[in-house]
């Protein structure tokens, strides 16, 4: 079968990245406590330290969500009745493809619209997503999944698939925030897969994020270096130290960077300069930790009822498909 070409609609701005970064900048290093959004670790070079990440033997989440994928991935068929997957975050969906694969092989599926905010990964993926399943139509649509949910292609039974434990990046009311915009851009009886980290031993995770190699390390602290060179600031990056730790009244990860002197650091592109005492933190991502019945309550209140979980033989990760209700 001939692929089909795939389409690729835009929604983002093309001066989103920057115009964000200057927002983000100002309202989290401009404030106390200081903080940076997690999407500012992902450019070229720490996309490359994520990968690497993965591939730890501390890390233990990708494979335990890939190994939940291969193992179930006919259930998850079974269980619902989409003709359209939705993959918030998609990159090159890579593990997304074990579902794929099972929802070609049933007969089931129609559509695929992968979901990103870098237009050249997807464009890429696309194409490889197109001649890889040429029976499927590949909607792709570059934009934020925070902003840009109501730009979701409609028709049809939807299965929004938001995979890697992303949603633990989120703040609480942040969570409340994306699942009530993500119900209200569904329509009664679509689906929607929920990967998630769970709680489990301290030490295990703190070795997940803070391996022995230290590119972990290298990963956050990567994030000073997106800003010295998009917005010209001067941050001294040798003059930090990265800083991981586990929240147990919140149930997550904390990461930051600590300045291990005084120092004041100018931004020149988001017109801030800012003054760091010694020790004084930046927490750049939080990594919240689920129990199976916080999750169903945080989906119930935003309008959805969990169907079925799944989970990997050591426990340490699951899939939730959850429906949205009427």
């Amino acid at each position: 079968m001939t692929a089909r070409e795939p389409v690729v609609t835009v929604a983002l701005d093309p001066d989103w990245a920057s115009g964000a970064l200057v927002d983000d900048v100002r309202r989290g290093l401009g404030s106390q406590p200081r903080t940076l959004p997690p999407k500012w670790l992902y450019d070229d070079v720490g996309s490359d330290l994520f990968d690497e990440i993965t591939r730890l033997p501390e890390y233990y989440p990708t494979e335990a969500e890939r190994a939940i994928l291969r193992d179930h991935a006919d259930d998850i068929v079974a269980a619902c009745d989409a003709t359209t997957v939705v993959e918030l975050g998609s990159g090159t969906s890579d593990k997304t493809r074990t579902l794929l694969d099972a929802f070609t092989a049933a007969g089931t599926l129609e559509r695929f619209v992968p979901v990103d905010v870098s237009e050249q990964t997807l464009r890429d993926a696309a194409v490889m997503l197109s001649e890889r399943y040429p029976s499927l139509r590949v909607e792709a649509l570059v934009g934020d999944f925070t902003l840009h949910l109501a730009h979701l292609p409609s028709g049809g039974r939807r299965l929004v698939a938001f995979l890697g434990s992303t949603i633990g990046n989120f703040y609480v009311e942040e969570r409340a925030a994306f699942l009530g915009a993500l119900h209200d851009s569904l329509e009664p009886g679509d689906w929607f897969l929920l990967g998630t980290d769970l709680v489990k031993s301290t030490d295990r995770l703190i070795a997940a994020y803070d391996d022995g190699r230290g590119v972990t390390a290298a990963f956050v602290t990567n994030c000073l270096r997106v800003l010295n060179r998009e917005l010209g600031a001067d941050f001294d990056v040798d003059a930090f130290s990265y800083v991981p730790f586990w929240d147990p009244r919140q149930e997550r990860m904390d990461l930051r960077l600590r300045a291990d002197m005084p120092q004041r650091v100018t931004i020149p592109g988001a017109d801030l300069a800012i003054e760091l005492t010694h020790g004084e933190e930046i927490r750049v991502e939080i990594s919240t930790k689920f129990r199976p019945d916080r999750l169903r309550d945080e989906l119930g209140s935003a309008g959805f009822s969990v169907e079925r979980t799944w989970t990997d033989a050591a426990g340490d990760f699951a899939l939730t498909l959850a429906r949205r209700e009427t």
